[in-house]
């Protein structure tokens, strides 16, 4: 598969707003999709609130159910796998009790895990305690992993990168894509399509990425603040060409996304549904997007599938997934 994207972007701007039809299942289990970034665990604790602390002037949580999922770069490839396709993470986790949580929720999600342990690593925690379904507290456990650990890592891509169709950089700033540059350049030789879900405002190390999916606040913070859709044309046509993507998609929220690539600016409008919870909606889109991709699909058509997935997600609690089923209705 070609690093390039297919040739269907020189045609005026758009609206897409026509049905695509379903993908078969066959060719969605036929795609080979690796996953390569930050993971860690999301805790939730849930529980009542009946009274104030006599300690301080905070609601005390009596903590009556827990449960763990997927987070980060995870929670990507457990996307990619509940759509069907043979979902790979390569990551690292810590010799820790989290550690071995994320590992036995892989295998649970059907995700093929290709893990490196840092035994100085805290597998990155992050606990949400919620009452009545509004969250109360968030607590983030984290550090980075050493050196040595993310040398391997390396390693270990250059041996993955042929069995893979798509590679998919889920970047947390946790630490995990060091050396995401040297990776996307070597699946650019290799020629295989790269998505990147993108963090902070150094940008550069994304060079020569396929595709990047930045939401509203992260292009902000690289392009500055636009007046206009022609203002945000130019200032995101200079960054794609800057850093040479092949396209960029802009995730908006209730505006819904839009797909710039050379000549071709295409808009989705968002799929109106109850918003319950945004929190993974990203991990979602990125991860139908390059599903689609492995499937053979057309990027154009693929971001339609996206904006579909996001619509049926976020009305969920969590991080959550959504599979065939739910997205072929």
């Amino acid at each position: 598969m070609s690093n390039s994207l297919p040739p269907d972007a020189a045609v005026p701007a758009v609206a897409l707003s026509a049905p695509v039809p379903p993908v078969p299942r066959a060719r969605i289990a036929a795609a080979r999709v690796l996953v390569v970034g930050d993971v860690m665990l999301d805790r939730y604790w849930f529980g009542d609130v009946n009274r104030i602390s006599p300690e301080a002037p905070v609601p005390v949580v009596h903590v009556q159910r827990k449960e763990d999922r997927l987070g980060g770069a995870a929670n990507v490839a457990r996307n990619a796998a509940a759509l069907g396709a043979q979902a790979g993470l390569l990551c690292v986790v810590g010799h820790d009790e989290p550690g071995e949580r994320i590992v036995e929720l892989l295998g649970e999600s059907r995700v093929t895990a290709f893990l490196e342990r840092d035994p100085e690593l805290l597998t990155t925690i992050k606990l949400r305690v919620l009452s009545r379904q509004q969250q109360l507290l968030r607590v983030d456990f984290e550090n980075s992993p050493t050196h040595e650990v993310l040398s391997a890592c390396l390693a270990r891509f250059e041996t993955l990168l042929p069995q893979h169709d798509v590679i998919l950089m889920s970047d947390y700033a946790k630490g995990g894509l060091t050396h995401v540059t040297q990776m996307i350049a070597n699946a650019k030789r290799a020629g295989k399509p790269v998505l990147v879900d993108p963090k902070g405002d150094d940008w550069d190390r994304y060079r020569g990425a396929t595709l990047i999916t930045p939401n509203r606040a992260e292009l902000r913070e690289v392009v500055g603040r636009w007046s206009s859709e022609e203002d945000l044309l130019a200032r995101v046509t200079t960054l794609r060409e800057s850093l040479d993507l092949s396209a960029l998609l802009l995730t908006r929220s209730e505006e819904g996304m839009t797909l710039f690539t050379a000549g071709r600016v295409v808009h989705t409008q968002a799929d109106a549904r109850e918003v319950y919870d945004v929190s993974g909606a990203g991990d979602t889109v990125i991860a139908t997007v390059a599903t689609m991709l492995g499937a053979g699909v057309p990027l154009v058509d693929s971001i339609a599938y996206a904006n579909r997935a996001a619509g049926i997600v976020v009305g969920k609690l969590g991080t959550a997934t959504v599979d065939y089923n739910e997205l072929f209705a």
